[in-house]
């Protein structure tokens, strides 16, 4: 998905490529290996749709963005990064954005150290944006930090129910999207109203996001991934479409003896289609279907704006490399 392409709205497109070097310059302490760590996935690129969300939230596209509406969307990069480097080490990747991971490149402890540095830079940059945001992304770690715990705590379990899955995305993936359209819209100054509304836009995209994210795990192929297709079956981590086949009448207690510890190769691609056989894929598209529903619903408040417009395509856009119904 080229989230530019939704959006249609030219001006963030041209403030996003101002933020790039904002980004970069905020990590920058001087030490050249330091630097080249704390960088190393900022120059490898990516959607930036955390940033892309708080500038767009901010200004609407209509005028360029502020200093501080940049800065808004380089702190809630750089909490994202950080989140990057430190899910690296816990699942040993090796990968990450078609480069080595910052792990793999240069170990475990100077990976987690250089994700402490990415997350005490966003709370710096925060703290100088005022106590409004840097309360918010305190909250936002926070969550973020109870997903991954809840994501943790039920890895490898057939017993993990469905109220543990949607705790664990709204945390690591869902609070900080809604945090990044918030951050805009306090930036920006925008009213009460509006800055709600932008929250809970954000929530509804992130949960949209992970939901597609889970669906595409088991049905897509390697090649489309960039990783192997089941790689979360692989890891334990059970999403909504696996929780949905482990009570099947059918493929349910064979793939219960698949899984519940790791997984070779083959047992990975015999369990992705025992989940493509039942309806847990059709299922969770429902799922998406009605977060998408939402997001539009929470926009009214920007009548027929280009915003208004513009989001709602961007969530609608999540779901066009999925399935039909």
């Amino acid at each position: 998905m080229n989230p530019h392409a939704q959006l249609q709205l030219p001006q963030v497109e041209e403030d996003l490529a101002r933020l790039e070097t904002l980004l970069a310059e905020s990590v920058i302490f001087g030490d050249d290996y330091l630097d080249k760590v704390t960088t190393h996935l900022i120059y490898a690129g990516g959607k930036r749709l955390r940033p892309l969300l708080a500038v767009a939230s901010a200004t609407g596209g209509e005028h360029p963005a502020t200093k501080d509406d940049l800065l808004g969307g380089v702190a809630l990069e750089l909490m994202h990064l950080a989140s990057l480097y430190h899910d690296d080490v816990m699942d040993e990747a090796e990968v990450r954005r078609n480069v080595d991971s910052v792990n793999a490149r240069y170990g475990n402890l100077i990976a987690i150290v250089a994700g402490d540095y990415l997350m005490a830079r966003s709370a710096g940059i925060a703290a100088d944006l005022g106590t409004e945001i840097a309360g918010l992304l305190a909250s936002t770690l926070a969550w973020l930090t109870r997903g991954q715990v809840s994501e943790v705590r039920t890895s490898f379990s057939i017993d993990r129910t469905q109220e543990d899955y949607y705790a664990a995305i709204e945390g690591k993936t869902a609070s900080l999207m809604s945090a990044s359209c918030r951050v805009g819209a306090l930036t920006a100054g925008r009213s009460g109203e509006e800055r709600d509304a932008l929250t809970e836009f954000g929530r509804c995209f992130g949960m949209i996001y992970q939901l597609r994210d889970d669906i595409l795990d088991v049905i897509a192929t390697d090649g489309e991934l960039g990783k192997p297709a089941g790689q979360d079956l692989a890891e334990g981590i059970y999403t909504l479409p696996v929780l949905i086949a482990l009570n099947d009448e059918k493929c349910g207690d064979e793939l219960r003896a698949v899984l519940g510890g790791p997984l070779d190769d083959e047992d990975r691609e015999r369990a992705r289609k025992l989940v493509v056989a039942t309806n847990g894929i059709d299922i969770t598209l429902d799922a998406a279907t009605t977060y998408v529903q939402k997001a539009n619903d929470v926009l009214t408040p920007f009548g027929d704006e280009p915003l208004q417009r513009g989001l709602s395509a961007l969530a609608g856009g999540l779901m066009q490399d999925l399935p039909s119904r």
